[in-house]
């Protein structure tokens, strides 16, 4: 556990202690940087593996027709 300074708009204080109180500052910010360190993480790995599914092997990925047909096909071979 650390403790740290942050300087804020009392805008954004005063909306925080409106959904959190006055006592919950802290734990509402942590929830927030968790939130969006997660969401910097998947963009990340989104940006990473943009395009790795190319060429052979993955022509049912090509456009969207050949994807819904591919997932049709996967389905009803599913229900057999």
């Amino acid at each position: 556990m650390a403790r740290t300074h942050v300087v804020m708009l009392d805008e954004v204080v005063e909306a925080i202690d409106e959904v959190a109180g006055k006592r919950g500052r802290s734990r509402f910010l942590e929830a927030a940087a968790k939130a969006s360190l997660e969401r910097l993480e998947l963009e990340r790995a989104i940006h990473d593996s943009f395009g790795i599914a190319r060429g052979r092997g993955y022509e049912h990925w090509r456009d969207r027709k050949a994807t819904e047909e591919w997932v049709r096909s996967v389905r009803r071979t599913d229900e057999r």
